[in-house]
């Protein structure tokens, strides 16, 4: 597997060397064994101890430098899975290429897929750590964590001898003015709609529709932002489809991530030919409509329909109807904002992923929230809306929220450098999406956490960027910090 080195200019050298290295090497959630083995392999060459448990997550380990030997165990972590998004136009297979970075001013991005920074980026922070000789640090535990994007597998079955530290650093933030000491609970919701299929109906003719060019997003960190959904906005096209004109539906899809604000979906549907002038002006109508809606969030919002090959079978129209209606009142977006912290989304869901075989579609959802109520809570009202559509439902096992410690000593010693570093206050926060820092606590009961990162943009998106000069900026930040830590006692 070869690929240019395009970042080797970039500064710090070291981090940027081990970020393009796992660019080169696919990490889809669920499908880490490749990198998993890539890093074995690495700590190996450069003399580092390592252990692995049951589910595969890492720990490489460095002795302090000369002089650091009292200062406490830090553990520094970050997961090494990535969320695989790629536009339909692009053709790439996450499972065998190599990401192709490139260097666009101050960011790195990807031409045409997700980036893999989130986490790449704080991973690549911890393995230049581990091969540097002029950087003072206590003892390193450098955790490396599977399957986060999926669900936190991860850090849910994390064993409990493998770490020594009682301090941790999660380096999977994305705002680099901001310690994150809180987050969101989550569980996914997913719905099973079986059908009957039919024989293709007489006289129709057979249509495409699809959303295209939406921005997308975190579904947690962008909930907010009233980004559109294209999953619910094609929904909303095809209910009057079938309700007003009878269309049989063929397929609808939206292949995605649960954790993704959906970007783009398709249907393919059967209208009487009788009603094609009908449909045409229908279709034109919600262009209209959809793109004055959303001409300051989703600029690029393209609403597409053209003629097909006709398919091989249409859904029982009393199951099309059924679906479409429940796929109409499943929510989407913000359930309530946090009534405490202004500006916080305490809880919210988010319709994210439609499949199809032959006789079922599956429906994906997520739900966080702040508040363990509330978040059992949405999950059953999406239940009971997939369920109105005689959907079978289940949930994930879920993953409980980080209470925020505002007592935290490492907070405060981090409060500290940062402001010696950065010359200003940095602001301190919980957010509305999901760390590991939760299931870890769980796991080592009085682990002092926080965690923090470079600037990162539309993650989860094709998009995806990483500021150069942020991480610059968050290395130094970090190698200050490592100085700092108590001396045990």
């Amino acid at each position: 597997m070869t690929k240019t080195n395009v970042l080797s200019s970039l500064e710090p050298k070291l981090v940027w060397q081990s970020f393009e290295e796992l660019t080169k090497v696919p990490r889809p959630s669920k499908k880490e064994e490749k990198v998993l083995a890539f890093l074995k392999d690495w700590a190996t060459k450069n003399k580092l101890q390592f252990k692995q448990d049951e589910t595969g997550n890492l720990v490489i380990k460095k002795p302090a430098t000369k002089g650091m030997e009292k200062y406490a165990t830090v553990a520094l972590q970050g997961h090494v899975d990535m969320v695989c998004e790629k536009n339909s136009d692009v053709n790439f297979d996450f499972d065998k290429e190599p990401i192709q970075a490139y260097i666009d001013g101050d960011f790195v991005k990807a031409k045409g897929t997700t980036l893999g920074a989130d986490n790449g980026i704080g991973v690549a922070m911890g393995m230049a750590l581990l091969l540097s000789n002029d950087i003072a640090h206590p003892s390193i535990e450098l955790l490396l964590t599977i399957d986060e994007e999926t669900g936190l597998t991860g850090a849910n079955r994390l064993d409990t001898n493998m770490l020594d530290a009682k301090i941790l650093m999660n380096i999977d933030s994305e705002e680099e003015n901001a310690f994150t000491i809180g987050c969101a609970g989550g569980v996914n919701t997913i719905g099973k709609y079986l059908y009957n299929p039919e024989s293709i109906p007489d006289e129709s003719s057979t249509y495409k529709i699809s959303i295209k060019g939406l921005l997308g997003g975190h579904s947690g960190i962008n909930i907010h932002e009233g980004r559109a959904n294209a999953i619910a906005l094609l929904t909303r096209i095809v209910w009057k489809l079938v309700k007003k004109m009878n269309a049989r539906i063929a397929s609808f899809e939206a292949p995605g991530k649960h954790n993704a604000i959906p970007r783009e979906a398709s249907a393919i549907v059967m209208i009487k030919k009788a009603a094609i002038n009908d449909f045409n002006t229908y279709i034109e109508e919600c262009i209209e409509r959809m793109s004055k809606e959303f001409k300051t969030k989703e600029p690029g919002l393209k609403i597409e329909y053209s003629e097909t090959a006709n398919p091989k079978q249409v859904m029982e129209q009393e199951s099309a109807k059924k679906f479409i209606d429940s796929l109409l009142v499943i929510p989407h977006g913000v359930y309530k904002m946090s009534p405490d912290i202004p500006g916080l989304v305490q809880t919210s869901t988010n319709l994210a992923v439609i499949t199809l075989d032959e006789k079922e579609f599956t429906v994906v959802t997520s739900q966080r929230s702040s508040l363990e109520s509330e978040k059992v809570h949405l999950s059953h009202i999406v239940r009971t809306a997939m369920e109105f559509g005689g959907a079978a439902v289940d949930h994930s096992d879920g993953y409980p929220s980080w209470e925020p410690n505002v007592n935290s000593p490492i907070l405060h010693i981090a409060e500290d450098v940062y402001k010696k570093v950065f010359k200003k206050a940095p602001e301190v926060l919980t957010i509305h999406a999901g760390l590991e820092c939760g299931l870890i606590g769980e796991k080592y009961p009085g682990m002092d956490m926080i965690s923090f990162g470079p600037n990162l943009f539309d993650v989860h998106t094709p998009s995806e960027k990483v500021q150069i000069s942020s991480v610059q900026k968050i290395w130094n930040f970090l190698i200050e910090l490592l100085k700092n830590v108590p001396v045990v006692k």
